[in-house]
């Protein structure tokens, strides 16, 4: 058994038609759309399984944060890997938050599998986001993915043909509830390019597609105020270079006449990430930006 291996029971509570939702920093979690989406829903949350860091992290790669106060050194603040129990009005909601493991993807996926039939798990939600070729300007475009047909509504996008990219720890877990038997899905935003840092339109995308799929309401709080605040930012920047005009107005004439993604495509803009992150890029900035 696991249990007294890789992660620790806080507490264990009666639940309601407990449903998993995970979002986790790092792969696939362009803009922080995923994270970010996982942690506005576990906000103010108990907490309800912590995973031992020191077996899943690399520490060189994700380094703690010390606190040096006067020339003393204070604190160390950790990184937390945990599992968050929301009570929502309709049923109970549990969040898995925290950096991606670097290690141990097979245990890990293990002890998920373990804690869902600990806890009886009725369903999976995986989120994430990867980075596009897409404009700002436009709803963020919403990928899904599911472990069996006639999981997700007929509105949902589903990516075409075969996509082969480096995985990621997530995705371990939406395979190990779909080999469970749990029904589980994802929903993946379609991030622009040239956004940096944390992108709130993604996350707000995200999060409509979870609340409906799980008939759950999850309130947009303060992500309406930060997503129409950054919409105004790119909005000014790209109005401040000809180049950049041009280039977003040729994004949404493809948009707009863009149907469902195949996998080639999609692979293909996976690849351009991981090269210009390669090269010390990451997201590439707008035209004359």
């Amino acid at each position: 058994m696991l249990g007294f291996v890789l992660y620790r029971v806080q507490q264990e509570p009666e639940l309601r038609s407990p449903v998993l939702v995970t979002g986790i920093e790092g792969w696939v979690d362009a803009g922080a759309v995923g994270s970010g989406t996982a942690m506005h829903i576990g906000q103010q949350a108990e907490v309800l399984v912590t995973f031992d860091i020191d077996q899943l992290l690399d520490y060189r790669s994700r380094r703690p944060i010390l606190d040096v106060v006067d020339g003393a050194m204070k604190e160390m603040t950790w990184p937390e890997l945990a599992i968050r129990w929301v009570r929502a009005p309709e049923r109970d909601v549990l969040v898995l938050t925290g950096p991606e493991p670097d290690l141990r993807w097979h245990e890990f996926g293990d002890a998920i599998a373990e804690l869902a039939g600990r806890f009886r798990f009725e369903a999976s939600v995986c989120v994430g986001a990867i980075q596009a070729a897409v404009p700002h300007t436009r709803p963020t475009p919403v990928l899904a993915t599911a472990s069996r047909p006639g999981l997700l509504s007929d509105d949902s996008t589903i990516p075409a043909g075969l996509l082969r990219v480096p995985a990621a720890a997530i995705n371990v877990v939406e395979l190990r509830m779909g080999e469970l038997g749990i029904p589980s899905v994802g929903f993946w935003g379609q991030v622009p390019h040239y956004a940096g840092g944390p992108y709130y339109a993604g996350m707000l995308a995200v999060l409509e597609r979870v609340s409906q799929h799980l008939g759950t309401s999850f309130p947009a709080g303060e992500l309406e105020e930060r997503a129409r605040t950054q919409r105004q930012e790119l909005d000014e920047a790209v109005a401040a270079s000809p180049e950049a005009v041009e280039y977003l107005t040729r994004l949404e004439e493809i948009a707009d006449q863009a149907g469902v993604p195949s996998g080639e495509s999609i692979a293909a803009e996976v690849e351009r990430f991981l090269r210009e992150a390669s090269e010390g890029g990451g997201s590439s900035p707008l035209p004359g930006s």
